[in-house]
């Protein structure tokens, strides 16, 4: 999961060495955050939230394939 996220983001930002994806997992519950530099964070976030959104979705679909919960931060 945290490549995934790791290799949207870095194809999104304009700094992809800045790119830090850390995840923490409990049981079935997976949390996933992931930084970027303060001038890509509008990148990463999109109009309206829409690029995080579709990140988060993405990340979604493939955790119901491996019967696992994720929720993703952006910080």
């Amino acid at each position: 999961m945290e490549e995934l996220v790791e290799f949207i983001a870095k194809n999104l930002v304009d700094h992809p060495e800045q790119v830090r994806v850390t995840s923490e997992k409990r049981g079935r519950r997976v949390r996933i955050t992931l930084s970027v530099a303060p001038d890509d964070m509008g990148r990463v976030i999109g109009r309206q939230g829409r690029v995080a959104e579709a990140i988060r979705n993405v990340v979604h679909v493939v955790a119901q394939k491996r019967g696992l919960f994720v929720d993703v931060d952006i910080r």
